[in-house]
């Protein structure tokens, strides 16, 4: 049996989180997800819509999902998940930031090194990120072309 591991934040669930655990399901027989810990969330991009949670609860209520467990808080180091979920794959979404090769390095350095490592395919659809929703909601009464922006003051 074949445990794919998938992780997210998993704010606001849309048809791009479906399409992420879809994806990450058929690499395998059995699909955990990892969501992150509302500190993890805080520290890395923005203050939860919703609490670690009520995320973990609508994620499990996913078809994909056999299981869903709320990740470590960032004091945790990243990999000590792996002794808890025990994945033979790790699954990307299309647009984490995390690089690949830096995740396939830390696996190895932490005795993991068998676990593959697979980004996915993305949503072909303009709405397939969470920042994408909000800032879509934000400025439909824009008058102008006021530009959307993420945290870090980035287009989106």
């Amino acid at each position: 049996m074949v445990r794919v591991m998938a992780v997210g934040v998993f704010d606001l669930l849309h048809a791009g989180h479906l399409h992420y655990v879809e994806q990450a399901k058929s690499l395998g027989d059995e699909l955990i997800v990892v969501v992150a810990h509302d500190d993890t969330v805080r520290k890395q991009k923005h203050e939860p819509v919703t609490n670690q949670e009520l995320r973990r609860r609508m994620v499990l209520g996913l078809k994909p999902v056999d299981d869903a467990i709320i990740g470590n808080p960032p004091t945790v180091p990243i990999f000590d998940i792996l002794e808890v979920v025990k994945p033979d794959v790790i699954a990307l979404g299309y647009d984490q930031k995390h690089s690949r090769d830096s995740i396939k390095n830390g696996l190895q350095e932490n005795g993991w090194g068998d676990v593959e490592v697979i980004r996915v395919e993305g949503l072909a659809d303009d709405l397939d990120g969470t920042r994408k929703i909000i800032c879509l909601l934000y400025t439909s009464d824009a008058a102008d072309d006021t530009p959307c922006v993420d945290l870090g003051g980035r287009r989106i």
